[in-house]
Order: structure tokens, then sequence, then C-alpha cells
């Protein structure tokens, strides 16, 4: 079996695949600190609290945008589960071509959601991630990464305003009754979702104007995108597992 793992900046996702079926997911957060050994016992116990044993995990890649945490979780892998790990990487194969001033700038995350979309739904597509930023990608139907956006996500927009207006209350992140708000509350939630889905709306637009891919097909991942992929129809699909796929993917062109 394969693990998977997406370390991002607020939570780590994994999943087990059998082949190319997903077996089970899971979450646990970044930012607490962990040495290997808490990793690796943390990450075995998940796994057979789902019912499947660990044991049979022979194979892991990794992808992160947390430096940081790498030596500690990699060589967890090493000492619990015995492989060493891939970690997507520059020089690592994907079967797309990246475009831009400096590669190595593109964050892996973004790398792998742009992977399995070009894989998965074909060229040219836009990928978008909500997640602590939210990020647009372009890949044309070549399957070259062409552009890359980077906006404040929902939840930094959201702790931005509580953290730096001494009036405004830390709040739940949903979509309101109406944007017509009368307190204080819902008109946050109103500004945030109902900005979050213009700014959606305009920006695809506008990369396929400039790109000249007037019928490029949007796939959106990421916590929050179900909440905006609901009220647009500029989404055509929302893919919660995009990231999780794409790291199978790449180990497929990868493993020896």
């Amino acid at each position: 079996m394969l693990l998977v793992i997406d370390v991002g900046n607020t939570n780590i996702t994994l999943g087990v695949f059998r082949g190319k079926e997903l077996l089970r997911t899971f979450r646990m957060t970044t930012k607490l600190p962990r040495t290997s050994d808490e990793y690796g016992i943390t990450l075995k116990e998940l796994i057979e609290c789902q019912g499947i044993d660990s044991s049979g995990v022979d194979a892991v890649i990794i992808a992160s945008v947390v430096p940081d945490i790498m030596h500690s979780l990699g060589s967890a892998i090493i000492k619990y589960f015995h492989v060493k790990p891939i970690v997507v990487s520059a020089g690592i194969k994907t079967g797309i071509r990246i475009n831009m001033e400096n590669p190595r700038q593109i964050g892996s995350d973004r790398i792998v959601d742009a992977v399995a979309a070009y894989t998965i739904h074909g060229g040219p597509v836009i990928v978008i991630d909500y997640g602590t930023a939210t990020t647009y990608d372009l890949v044309g139907p070549d399957g070259t990464f062409e552009a890359a956006i980077i906006a404040p996500g929902i939840r930094t927009s959201a702790q931005a305003m509580w953290g730096q207006a001494a009036m405004l209350p830390a709040i739940e992140i949903k979509k309101p009754d109406s944007i017509l708000a009368k307190e204080t509350v819902s008109g946050m939630q109103a500004g945030l979702v109902y900005g979050q889905i213009g700014q959606t709306e305009y920006i695809v637009n506008k990369i396929r104007k400039e790109s000249g891919y007037l019928n490029a097909k949007v796939i959106a991942s990421g916590g929050l995108g179900k909440m905006v992929a609901t009220e647009t129809n500029i989404i055509d699909v929302y893919d919660s597992q995009l990231t999780l796929k794409g790291l199978q993917i790449i180990y497929e062109k990868n493993k020896k």
C-alpha cells in the first residue's frame, strides 16, 4: 500500500492507496511541534484505527510546503515504516513542464494539484486551491504549467479582520442567509464568502481572456472550496482529494 502525505501550512492531510483506490484519509495539525517518534506513532495509530494494517504500507510519497518539519517526518517514515519516502521536489517526474521564471518557487502542493487536474481532466485547466492562500494555476493543453496567481485564503482574510480591527469578533466562516446583512457577524460572513466567490469568477474570467483558453476547465480543491463551488457555475469540478490523487499519480511515475 502507498501512504501519501500532503504537508500544508495549517494541516497535514494523509491518504492510504491500494493501487489507484483511495482507502482512507486522515488529517493532523501542522503547527504542533513533534519529534520523529511522535510522528511515527501518530501515523501508525491513525492508520490502524481505520482497520488498515500499517505494516502493509510499503511506499510513501510526501509533498510539503513546510520545510521545518521534514527532517522529523522523514525520519519517522524510515524508522516506523522502514521505507525511504519520495519527496516531491525539483527533478522529480511529474508529466508536466513548468514554464515559470523560477520553477523552484512553485509550491510542491500546487505542482501535485496541477498534475492531478491535468491527468484526470486534461487541459487547458485552471486549478484552484482554497487553503491558507487561495491559488489559481493554469495548465495549458500540452501540459505546461503556465501561470500562478496567489490571493489571501478565506480563513486568512477572516483572521486578519478580527485580528486588526478591535471591534470585529472572531466568527464562523459560512454563507449567510442573505448578502443584505443587518448586523456585524453576518456582514463579515457576507463579505468573506461572497467576496471570495466574486474574486474566483473575476480571476478565472481574466485568466481565460488573457491566455486565450476561453474554454479552460476549472477544478477546485481545498477545505473551504466546496462552499464556494456550490455558489458559482464557473467551477466545473470540486475534488477534495485532488492533492492525494496527484501524489499517487506522481508516485507511479517515479517508483522503481
